[in-house]
């Protein structure tokens, strides 16, 4: 299989950690946005979206969106509960991340570290700061009393969530005023096979 994707970006970035925990093999192959790679025909061919990441299984079929591959590479595995209420949780907190955590934390990290912080995106940024401090403080109250998100165990949930939380500080967002995050980033930090973003 192969997955398409940039290794600094979060939501790419947890697919690769992800495959690196339940020792995945795949071709990582890399893809630059800023240089157009996702808007080329043979791309749009892949995923009309023009989104990474995208997984390309080795029968030709496609599946993008974050989430969904993470589901899908971990189904079968510890990672991805089956009862159904665990389950729900999971894509809960998944969902979260993708209305209520990213477009603030992501997005802000991006201004800040792609574009550079330019003027005329200052102001965009310092608006992404509150909602991002809000998601933060949800899954703060979440893991001050559960060490992982939905309980006692790891799950993609976790994931999800930690591709872009590590690296909040990149767009302005202080982890320190979050001891159960920063305690939870720990955790995953020092299970087997972790790998990091670089």
């Amino acid at each position: 299989m192969k997955i398409y994707g940039d290794i600094q970006s979060g939501n790419c970035y947890k697919i690769k950690l992800l495959c690196s925990l339940l020792e995945i093999k795949h071709e990582w192959v890399p893809v630059d946005i800023l240089a157009g790679d996702t808007a080329n025909p043979e791309f749009l061919g892949k995923n009309p979206n023009g989104k990474i990441p995208l997984l390309e299984l080795d029968d030709g079929r496609c599946l993008s969106e974050s989430n969904a591959i993470l589901n899908y590479l971990a189904a079968g595995s510890e990672l991805l509960p089956t009862d159904t209420f665990a389950l729900a949780k999971v894509q809960q907190w998944q969902f979260f991340e993708q209305y209520s955590h990213e477009p603030y934390i992501a997005v802000a990290r991006f201004i800040a570290k792609y574009l550079g912080l330019p003027d005329n995106r200052r102001a965009e940024y310092e608006a992404k700061q509150t909602g991002g401090h809000k998601a933060l403080s949800v899954m703060e109250k979440q893991l001050a009393d559960t060490p992982y998100l939905t309980g006692d165990s790891l799950t993609t949930a976790d994931i999800s969530l930690y591709g872009y939380t590590h690296v909040a500080h990149e767009g302005g967002f202080d982890l320190g005023q979050y001891p159960a995050i920063s305690a939870w980033v720990n955790r995953i930090q020092s299970l087997d096979n972790y790998i990091g973003m670089s």
